[in-house]
């Protein structure tokens, strides 16, 4: 199960809603300016939690389509997602880094085998995370979150 977030104009967004067809074959479009976070997306979740930053990355959001592929972010929610993760370096969340409790609590996908290596693996996507709810706040976007089974 992957997770991922993909840059949409406020008018493409109102047609995703109206048209959740047309969403699914825009979204397959790979050049669109998006962020995948892979699988790290529970990691990353957990570290947020941890931290007390009310984000849900797999919650959050306007549902498009009735099998919850896709839920949309308008662009007050993508300027409030980029000020409250700009806000928090992941050095704050990697203080709640703790891979046996991980595992304990099965955090996807690693279940049972977090380990220390696993660290530096969701810096790289928080950071691109980060970079992405800045980017597309700047440019008064919003966002399509899509989760993939």
């Amino acid at each position: 199960m992957t997770l991922g977030f993909t840059r949409v104009t406020q008018e493409q967004l109102d047609r995703a809603y109206t048209d959740p067809d047309w969403a699914e074959k825009y979204l397959r479009d790979e050049d669109l300016p998006g962020c995948y976070l892979e699988k790290a997306w529970a990691g990353i979740q957990f570290l947020l939690d941890a931290a007390g930053v009310s984000i849900d990355l797999y919650e959050d959001g306007c549902l498009i389509d009735k099998e919850c592929i896709h839920l949309g972010w308008h662009a007050g929610m993508v300027a409030d997602a980029a000020r409250d993760l700009s806000a928090t370096p992941f050095e704050a969340l990697a203080a709640h880094f703790d891979p046996a409790k991980m595992s304990a609590e099965e955090i996807y996908p690693y279940r049972r085998c977090w380990d220390d290596d696993d660290l530096d693996y969701l810096r790289e996507q928080y950071v691109e995370l980060v970079e992405f709810f800045v980017a597309t706040a700047a440019s008064g976007g919003a966002a399509i979150r899509t989760f993939s089974f």
